[in-house]
């Protein structure tokens, strides 16, 4: 459970909050470092510095750490990328790879006290949905060109009254897919501060030996259950996402 920044009360509020810890002003652009800025540097940092330290230490025959990083990446590259994708998808695996690092990452740092869950804000999974937003479509284009990727919307033979009520039904699909994706992740990762909050709150509010052990237990079980949310959510997302670009580099015309 993450604590509201420099180790104040524990507030899962303060997940919307956006002061900046660092202000950088732009030509008028605000860079600003707030924390959910903070934490994803360092979780990006955590991650970019454990890959280079096992690729550094790479031997033929790699033990421990080397084995497990190894085993991730398969599973990535056949669970998330080969079987969803499909063999022409090999390409995206360093995207979607990079997605569930990131997210486990973010996921699991915030579970450290005195940290932050940068993705129990929802800037930062909408930031993520829109990207994976245009991304997929992007591959669509690219693929089947503009006019081809949209035609591929509209099934073959379909009457033409039919179009009035099915292109605004497509539309409303394709906003709902990425958008889906943010509010799930950000939903998932806040519920889980505000249950902790719950049973912290109880200890406070009761002030009892006799039932303080119960919310302490339950404290306990929803931190273990957190890191299990956390890298299925991150799971979710990245198939998702690797499901929405399968579907829009092999669509039926």
């Amino acid at each position: 459970m993450a604590e509201a920044g420099g180790g104040g009360a524990i507030d899962p509020l303060h997940h919307f909050e956006l002061h900046p810890i660092v202000e950088i002003n732009l030509g008028g652009l605000d860079l600003s470092i707030t924390q959910p800025v903070l934490w994803m540097i360092i979780a990006s940092g955590l991650i970019f510095g454990l890959l280079t330290f096992v690729a550094a230490t790479l031997k033929r025959y790699p033990k421990g750490l080397q084995n497990f990083v190894e085993a991730i990446v398969h599973f990535l590259r056949k669970e998330l990328v080969i079987n969803v994708i499909g063999e022409d998808g090999k390409g995206w695996f360093p995207f979607i790879a990079t997605l569930f690092l990131f997210i486990s990452a973010c996921n699991l740092i915030g579970l450290v006290p005195g940290s932050f869950t940068a993705t129990a804000n929802i800037n930062v999974t909408a930031g993520l949905a829109i990207l994976v937003f245009f991304l997929v479509h992007g591959a669509g284009i690219k693929k089947y060109g503009f006019v081809g990727y949209c035609k591929g919307f509209v099934p073959s033979g379909i009457p033409a009254w039919v179009l009035p009520i099915m292109i605004p039904i497509e539309i409303i699909g394709l906003i709902a897919k990425p958008f889906s994706l943010g509010v799930r992740l950000f939903a998932n990762m806040m519920a889980g501060h505000m249950v902790i909050l719950v049973f912290l709150s109880m200890i406070i509010l009761f002030k009892s030996v006799v039932i303080t052990p119960l919310p302490l237990v339950g404290v306990v079980i929803m931190s273990a259950f957190e890191i299990f949310v956390s890298l299925i959510q991150a799971y979710i997302f990245s198939i998702l996402t690797a499901s929405y670009i399968g579907d829009a580099i092999h669509m039926k015309h």
